[in-house]
């Protein structure tokens, strides 16, 4: 078959040229949205370590599941979208399962893959839609900020800005240079903050790819400030085969979650037995609502960036897309990966000219072929990712313009929400207390009926998780 040949049934089978775009406007979109989210890689893998688990294996993991999200979703749903682990949700699973509950990071692959599976029926029965209208719209719409706080918070800490503090938890470390040694210390975290206002301004100025680029000079800056002023400082650049990633996933993380992580008997002997299935189903559901409401206003935002919802005001296919969605999360479990969420950062290929699916074929190519870049990948160091995560969470935050700050009703239970996860360092207790407080406010506010049966439900399960688990 010849290239012209190949090309028409690509066209075909995508629709691309019924949907305004050419081969080529497909091939830089899809390469537009890969160097735009790209930065998860080496962000996941690096947030991963503090759950004990190598580099190495969550980078492959990471690179598998986004390969899988991206293709299901450009194939059934036929969206120039991509997917991969999704920020918050990584630290969810990492700082508040793992390190905040004391599960085990093969018990903590099962909520994920709860959560994939819990996805797939309420998509395929249409119970999704009863669940998401079961959320307070102030708490739902306040979600991405709490969460966007928290790996802010987690960025500063991991660059040291914010450190550790007797009296009071937390406190900026020391940027005094007047003190013996102190350049060594400092200047991780003027390279972080410097990384974040280059990647600011390249934002502003509609560069691609800003947050990788951002993250990419940083490093450079890390090293070579490192080399030229510190002291016996080590680059640090020796090599490993790329296929030696390959062999911790296969050793540490690839079906874990069904070798291991079944195994509750050290958490139940720790906490019990009516403890664990409380804190179980409650984590497996702040999963899915969490996950579902990234994507809900992922796939709406990249879809209207393009003018691509339908006359109804629709994300086209949208069953479609959160089934994809659904499976990716069921495979990242499976790999060894947090819940994997279709990215904002899609919008930058949409904004290119991505209309199909075709873009996102793109896209996945380019992951598979970021597998075998983990060595290279791994010499970013924590200040140049936490540039990212503290970017990241500016971006999250933009959703507190749609809550109406002037009712208590709205304005308490979104604060809460918001509020209650960097401070609590755990999302699910900030979806917890915004449930709570809302139902409070309602019902002392002569607006009870406007609680629906959903809501009390998720409320009481967050309930006994607070009273007979923490």
């Amino acid at each position: 078959m010849t290239n012209s040949r190949k090309a028409a049934g690509l066209d075909k089978f995508f629709g691309i040229t019924a949907a305004g775009s050419t081969m080529r406007m497909e091939i830089m979109a899809g390469v537009t949205t890969f160097f735009a989210m790209v930065y998860i890689l080496m962000v996941n893998a690096g947030m991963f370590t503090a759950a004990g688990v190598s580099y190495g294996a969550i980078y492959i993991a990471t690179a598998i599941s986004a390969v899988v999200g991206t293709v299901c979703i450009g194939l059934l749903a036929n969206l120039p979208l991509a997917q991969a682990s999704g920020m918050g949700l990584n630290a969810f699973f990492v700082y508040t399962c793992v390190l905040g509950f004391g599960m085990s990071y093969a018990n903590a692959l099962v909520l994920v893959l709860f959560d994939g599976v819990l996805f797939i029926i309420l998509t395929v029965t249409g119970l999704r839609r009863t669940i998401f209208q079961a959320i307070p719209q102030s708490v739902r719409v306040a979600i991405p900020a709490g969460i966007g706080l928290f790996i802010a918070f987690i960025g500063l800490q991991n660059a040291g800005i914010v450190a550790k503090d007797a009296a009071t938890g937390v406190t900026l470390a020391s940027f005094n240079l007047l003190k013996e040694g102190a350049w060594p210390g400092v200047m991780p975290m003027l390279v972080t903050i410097a990384a974040v206002l280059a990647i600011a301004v390249m934002a502003k100025k509609n560069v691609k790819g800003a947050v990788l680029l951002g993250m990419l000079g940083g490093a450079a800056a890390y090293y070579l400030l490192g080399y030229l002023t510190v002291p016996g400082f080590a680059l640090g650049l020796t090599l490993e085969s790329p296929f030696a990633a390959f062999g911790q996933f296969f050793s540490e993380s690839f079906l874990k979650v069904f070798t291991e992580g079944f195994n509750f008997s050290g958490y139940v002997a720790a906490h019990g037995a009516a403890n664990t299935v409380l804190v179980i189903v409650t984590t497996a559901l702040a999963f899915c609502m969490v996950d579902m409401f990234d994507t809900l206003g992922t796939l709406y935002g990249a879809c209207a960036r393009g003018n691509m919802l339908t006359p109804e005001g629709e994300v086209p296919n949208m069953d479609k897309a959160m089934l994809a969605d659904a499976i990716a999360t069921t495979a990242g479990a499976i790999c060894g990966t947090s819940t994997v969420t279709t990215f904002v950062e899609s919008a930058s290929g949409v904004a290119e000219g991505g209309r199909t699916g075709m873009s996102a074929m793109v896209t996945a190519a380019l992951f598979f072929v970021a597998m075998f870049l983990s060595p290279i990948a791994q010499l970013v160091p924590s200040c140049a990712t936490a540039a990212a995560l503290v970017y990241v969470g500016v971006l999250m935050i933009a959703c507190v313009k749609d809550i109406d700050w002037h009712d208590a009703n709205e304005a308490v239970p979104a604060f809460l929400t918001m509020a209650m996860m960097p401070f609590t360092y755990n999302i699910s207790y900030g979806i917890a207390f915004g449930l709570i407080s809302c139902i409070v406010m309602k019902a002392f506010t002569g607006k009870a009926r406007e609680i629906k049966a959903g809501t009390w439900v998720i409320a009481a399960l967050f309930l006994a998780m607070l009273f007979l688990t923490h």
